[in-house]
């Protein structure tokens, strides 16, 4: 699974992928994922099979979705500012699903 995870500046993301990555190896799944800011999204979206966003940026949803045409949605802000990976997980594979 390919996925885009989206938040103000990226910055934030990069902890949140960190720990998404380590879950993800634990648990014997394969998973490709890049942390960006809201100006970059569209530059590579292309290579993704899905997007995440950061509860701070959720409000640009919509405008995500009609950009990208890709599975997307806001990781609830109690699991992102925990990094809840098993909750985070069946988030993108719902999404994943999707596509």
């Amino acid at each position: 699974m390919k996925i885009l995870l989206v938040c103000a500046g990226g910055m934030s993301t990069s902890i949140l992928m960190k720990k998404m990555e380590t879950y993800w190896k634990e648990n014997g799944e394969e998973l490709e994922i890049k942390a960006v800011g809201l100006g970059e999204y569209q530059d590579v979206y292309q290579k993704y099979d899905i997007i995440l966003v950061g509860p701070q940026v959720s409000y640009r949803m919509k405008e995500i979705k009609e950009n990208t045409g890709l599975p997307a949605d806001a990781i609830p802000s109690f699991d992102y500012a925990v990094a809840n990976c098993p909750n985070i997980m069946k988030l993108a594979r719902k999404l994943y699903a999707e596509k």
